[in-house]
């Protein structure tokens, strides 16, 4: 191949990457900016499962209904900083002694457990899909950068619980407190949200109002972890 072709070649592919970077950098710092004040309409894990649910033979479900900061229990945030990420209003988006503490215990136990923080958790369920590849956490990475950046850890808290995955077809605390204590989620006792909190991990097994012994325990150790808590000044 002559070098002058070469050369054209690799300047063309240089440019469709360099235009493909611009691309991605602007429409992520547009979405991240945009949902620092509106609500998501939905997730790409949402529709996932609405997928997964019409392979199983049954209806498409979303139930989803957004509630300010303010209109959220104090017990329930209490109980997801306590079971999640101990330390979320002090670090910047990485427990890095929690990553390395997961990567000790996953090294010598069956039961994988992770280190991701509440903002991680967030920039995975609002922007990104399923999976654990190193491109997937690389980009995770990117927009928790992102949204520590631009929105304030009350933003995140407020993102995070109405956004996660709390049951078959169950997103966010409002439908959650309905769902499994037919009360609004600013009514939320604390053996109640912890009873929630503790099923964060595997919200489509795990029953928060039908624990099992192990669940039981880690609500326990939920509760004990809500009173070692500090104020939480959001």
């Amino acid at each position: 191949m002559p070098k002058s072709r070469f050369n054209g070649i690799f300047k063309l592919v240089f440019r469709i990457f360099k235009l493909g970077f611009i691309l991605f950098f602007g429409l992520s710092l547009f979405g991240v900016l945009l949902f620092r004040f509106v609500r998501p309409p939905f997730t790409w894990l949402m529709i996932e499962r609405g997928f997964q649910q019409k392979a199983r033979g049954v209806d498409w479900k979303i139930d989803k209904q957004w509630v300010s900061f303010d209109e959220i229990s104090d017990n329930m945030k209490r109980a997801a900083v306590a079971a999640e990420d101990q330390s979320f209003l002090e670090h910047h988006g990485f427990d890095f002694k929690a990553i390395e503490k997961a990567i000790e215990k996953n090294a010598h136990s069956k039961r994988l457990i992770g280190g991701s923080t509440i903002s991680q958790q967030v920039a995975k369920n609002v922007f990104l899909w399923e999976g654990r590849s190193l491109l997937r956490k690389g980009i995770e990475a990117y927009f928790t950068v992102l949204i520590e950046v631009f929105w304030s850890k009350k933003r995140i808290m407020e993102m995070y619980l109405n956004e996660i995955e709390m049951g078959d077809g169950i997103y966010g605390i409002e439908a959650a407190s309905q769902a499994y204590f037919h009360k609004h989620a600013s009514d939320l006792t604390k053996h109640e949200a912890a009873a929630i909190a503790v099923i964060f991990p595997s919200p489509l097994k795990w029953s928060a109002t039908n624990p099992t012994r192990y669940l039981k325990h880690r609500q326990y150790l939920i509760m004990k972890n809500m009173k070692r808590l500090g104020p939480l000044d959001f």
